[in-house]
Order: C-alpha cells, then sequence, then structure tokens
C-alpha cells in the first residue's frame, strides 16, 4: 500500500526557515511525481510545489517562488521541501501527496488530482 509520511513541522518565527520531508513506502517514489499542499485553518487546500519524477522538473507556487525549494533523495525514497524566508501566511498544515503521473501536470496544483496522501505536518510561523 503506498503510504507517505511528513515530517518537520514545527513553529518558528518570521524570516525563519524549516525543512520538511515526506518519506515514502509501498512504492518508490522516484516512480512518481510528488507534490506538496498547505491548507490554513478557514482557507483552501493550496497547492505548493511540485517535482516530476522523470527529470526532475520543479513547480512552485508565485506565493511562495523564491522562498521554498522541493527535492527528493530517491536512494531514501523521501522528498523535501525547504522553506526560508518564512512568512506568518505561510501557517498551514502542510501535506505531500502523490498523483497516478511521473510528471508533474499543467495544473499540478489541483489537489483532486492525487491520490495518495500523507497525514500532514503543522507549520506555525509566529513571532
Amino acid at each position: 500500500q503506498l503510504q507517505f509520511v511528513e515530517s518537520g513541522g514545527g513553529l518558528v518565527q518570521p524570516g525563519g526557515s524549516l525543512r520538511l520531508s515526506c518519506a515514502a513506502s509501498g512504492f518508490t517514489a522516484d516512480a512518481y511525481s510528488v507534490g506538496w499542499f498547505r491548507q490554513a485553518p478557514g482557507k483552501e487546500l493550496e497547492g505548493v510545489s511540485c517535482i516530476s519524477s522523470i527529470d526532475g522538473s520543479t513547480y512552485y507556487a508565485d506565493s511562495v517562488k523564491g522562498r521554498f525549494t522541493i527535492s527528493r533523495d530517491n536512494a531514501k525514497n523521501t522528498v523535501y521541501l525547504q522553506m526560508d524566508s518564512l512568512k506568518p501566511e505561510d501557517t498551514a498544515v502542510y501535506y505531500c501527496a502523490a498523483p497516478p503521473y511521473s510528471s508533474c501536470v499543467s495544473t499540478w496544483y489541483d489537489s483532486p488530482l492525487y491520490d495518495y496522501w500523507g497525514q500532514g505536518t503543522q507549520v506555525t510561523v509566529s513571532s
């Protein structure tokens, strides 16, 4: 069974950094593209980033471009989200997910495309 486990969330001050991890089990992570999503209280699920398995192409939401970096370590079956220059508006539960595709499609930010989801990790940016 395909499963993801996210970790690395926590409380950080504005301007700080966190690195989220998404560990895959039940399949080899490099067979699928992987996306990161987030959901803030009272808001809809938002696509944050996606990384393709074929060529490692990466995609970002405008709200995080230049601050967040997605990467993958296929040997560890893990995808990471490095988050720098964090802002209070980045506060949310962050989820990793995989669609049944090896590449991030043009609408990678559309959550219904994704079949497999982790349980989420809380990120709180506050002074």
